[in-house]
């Protein structure tokens, strides 16, 4: 049975009493900060000089110093930069700057994990990870309320490592929706098998699939995009409010039907056969030094094919058709 902790299972005052340096300022790292500080706890930013992120943390009341300086005033070391700059930073001071007694703390278990930094015997390693981008957990702190998250202990140097785990996610409003206590193994393995097989890559290649389809056969490249990407939405938001049965529950009878006899014919064993050589691959550590070695040799594969995603006929038909929509919050194409 999954242990889950909720505000009762934490107390605020040990994260309150320590000295808090959050190491990056993007989505996770704005969020962490922003909620800790309106938690009542003493949290600085660090951010490398030249950093565009910084005149925005300053502009919000926050403390900002060189990131190693930022680990030096603290005691509880919080690293949200990208997992590709973490062992840079590491290598680059901040393992100095962590004495006994620290705490490191984490977003994600991959640089742990796939053993690209190790800590120091002497300082508790723990993971705190909201089930969220950066802005929901932020808005719905705001809103006095929460989203769920993760807690996990790799090292408990102090013996209290759990027992600050809980309070950090506390801090951060996520005891009020439940955290879910669980391993860095466990969380680093599941969270890059979902965006590869199902959230991510399986999504995106799967509505690219069904719209090459209908305009391979033919038909409007418009009414494509509407039936393949544009409805996804409508579909994803009914399982997330009450699951697959709901979703069922709510949609026609015909499209019911349809979901039975079709769907797996289209996710079936060989998918499931993929799905367990992503799983295997991830969990040996393969994807992990493919990754790491793409994008310290610059990256190129990575900067291809995102220029080969952008130019596909279902984006291009998509801008086209999001002009249209003022409804739509769209983002600018500068991204």
């Amino acid at each position: 049975m999954a242990t889950i902790f909720y505000d009762d299972d934490a107390d605020l005052g040990v994260i309150q009493g320590r000295k808090v340096a959050v190491l990056g300022y993007g989505s996770q790292g704005h969020a962490h900060s922003l909620n800790l500080r309106d938690s009542g706890v003493d949290v600085r930013v660090g951010l490398r000089e030249g950093s565009s992120s910084r005149a925005r943390a300053e502009e919000q009341g926050l403390k900002v110093m060189e990131p190693n300086a930022a680990a030096a005033e603290a005691d509880v070391i919080v690293i949200l930069a990208p997992d590709t700059a973490q062992k840079g930073m590491w290598e680059s001071g901040l393992r100095e700057a962590v004495e006994p007694g620290n705490a490191l703390v984490f977003g994600h278990g991959f640089n742990i994990h796939y053993q690209l930094i190790e800590p120091p015997e002497g300082v508790d390693v723990l993971l705190v990870a909201p089930k969220s981008p950066g802005h929901i957990a932020r808005r719905t702190y705001e809103q006095g309320q929460g989203v769920p998250g993760l807690v996990a202990v790799h090292q408990d140097a102090t013996g209290n490592a759990m027992e600050l785990g809980r309070s950090y996610a506390k801090g951060l409003g996520l005891t009020r929706a439940g955290v879910l206590e669980t391993t860095f193994a466990e969380e680093t393995e599941t969270d890059l098998f979902g965006e590869q097989a199902v959230l991510c890559g399986g999504v995106s290649h799967l509505v690219q699939a069904g719209f090459e389809t209908l305009t391979e056969a033919g038909y409007q490249p418009e009414a494509a995009y509407f039936e393949c990407l544009h409805e996804l939405k409508l579909i994803v938001d009914m399982m997330y409010e009450g699951g697959i049965s709901w979703m069922r529950h709510s949609i026609s009878t015909t499209a019911e039907y349809g979901d039975y006899v079709s769907g797996p014919r289209v996710i079936g064993e060989e998918s499931k056969a993929a799905m367990r050589q992503i799983l295997a691959e991830i969990q040996d550590g393969t994807f992990a030094r493919n990754f790491t070695s793409e994008i310290e040799s610059g990256g190129a594969f990575f900067e291809r094919k995102r220029a080969e995603g952008k130019a596909q006929q279902v984006e291009v038909v998509g801008r086209e058709l999001r002009a249209m929509m003022p409804f739509i919050d769209t983002p600018t194409e500068e991204y």
